[in-house]
């Protein structure tokens, strides 16, 4: 039985286009990119390729690419690097109730470390108002961190308006954009983003590196996490992984040709699935908003079911889902996303997160809902929540 992938958001393959370009520096090219000698120095061209190949795909300058070792490692250098390096001390942070936890951790760290934190509500399709943005601002406001588009849900948020609240205001703005990366258009300058957290597996490029976007790098806005050899202008020191850089380069160079065509794509197969599931199955429900999401993203719930059963058992069809963020799912609690959108924890528990990729086809969304309906059924079968009346249906 072939497996049918469904969960591009926890990890994605790497695109084969991408390996073929890192290869050459696994197994031939063995430069360290602070030699002084032939290889390190070709070493370093392909960072400095790979950089602007990186800051081209959000319309920034390649010098305030810093290259990091994954995405959590992102987001905690530039929230907890901008917390820890003031001239003069503000205390006061905002963010929302939906972001990842490598944002909303930090958060929680720097609380106990005196800062004060604001955490903006969202609305029942998981949008932040930015007039309660502008509400939340103070004078001892440093920064807003609001992520593009949430991981689980998909919602896209009003990314330029925020940014232009703290532009106005002097604040520095965050933004992860991880999974918003090579899915739709990003423009820094546009949007007025000081930071941005970006990661190479999304766009089908290696596992373990990532970057952050730190506009005009040499106002030393931030302070390194990492002190040592002085890597990436001091920003994060530590031997540059170069095939893994190399790799994120291809991958974004790819992103940024094929992104237009590949999202039209991918919106009409995420349309497919959500209309086809909402219609011919009962009792079930859109999460996020139902036009401002990631046009791979399809988060479903379904009423008198547990999230894990239903994983369970289109796993043992040969479909692999996800309930949530790859980042929690460890944890027998419900999304703290879909609670935060007002679900009730039942509801929260039963829904099902469907990311399609690069290599979804539409047969591959077909055989799900061929299997769907009879799994649905039988699990409602078994459920001691379901009303009499629906088991008849």
């Amino acid at each position: 039985m072939k497996r049918i992938y469904f969960d591009y958001a926890a990890a994605a393959p790497v695109d084969p286009r991408v390996v073929e370009a890192m290869t050459p520096y696994l197994t031939e090219i063995m430069g360290n990119p602070s030699s002084v000698y032939t290889e390190g120095r070709q070493a370093i061209r392909e960072i400095q390729n790979a950089r602007q190949q990186v800051a081209e795909l959000i319309r920034a300058n390649s010098d305030d690419i810093v290259f990091t070792s994954g995405a959590t490692e992102s987001n905690n250098l530039a929230l907890l690097g901008a917390a820890f390096n003031q001239k003069v001390p503000k205390k006061h942070i905002i963010t929302s109730v939906i972001e990842h936890v490598s944002v909303l951790d930090p958060c929680k760290f720097l609380e106990t470390q005196g800062f004060e934190l604001t955490y903006l509500p969202v609305d029942n399709e998981g949008l932040v108002d930015p007039n309660e943005v502008l509400n939340a601002v103070n004078d001892d406001t440093l920064f807003i961190s609001v992520m593009y588009a949430n991981n689980e849900i998909g919602t896209i948020q009003p990314i330029p308006e925020i940014g232009k609240i703290a532009n106005e205001k002097g604040i520095l703005f965050h933004v992860d954009a991880v999974d918003t990366l090579g899915q739709i258009p990003i423009d820094v300058e546009a949007a007025h983003i000081d930071l941005m957290s970006l990661s190479a597996n999304t766009i089908y490029g290696p596992r373990g590196v990532a970057a952050l976007y730190i506009k005009n790098i040499k106002k030393r806005r931030i302070q390194p996490l990492f002190h040592g050899g002085g890597q990436e202008r001091n920003y994060r020191s530590g031997s540059e992984n170069v095939p893994g850089i190399i790799g994120f380069g291809a991958a974004a160079e790819i992103a940024k040709k094929e992104m237009e065509s590949e999202s039209q794509r991918l919106r009409g197969l995420r349309d497919k699935l959500i209309v086809e599931i909402l219609t011919h199955i009962p009792k079930t429900a859109l999460n996020g908003h139902r036009t401002k999401r990631l046009p791979a993203n399809a988060n479903i719930r379904f009423n008198y079911i547990e999230g894990e059963s239903l994983v369970l058992s289109l796993d043992m069809e040969g479909f692999a889902v996800a309930t949530g963020s790859a980042c929690t799912s460890k944890t027998l609690e419900p999304s703290h996303v879909l609670t935060a959108i007002g679900l009730p924890h039942e509801e929260a528990h039963g829904s099902l997160q469907f990311t399609l990729g690069r290599w979804t086809t539409e047969e591959e969304i077909y055989r799900l809902l061929e299997v769907l309906p009879d799994i649905i059924k039988r699990l409602r079968m078994m459920s001691p929540l379901t009303p009499p009346d629906l088991l008849e249906e």
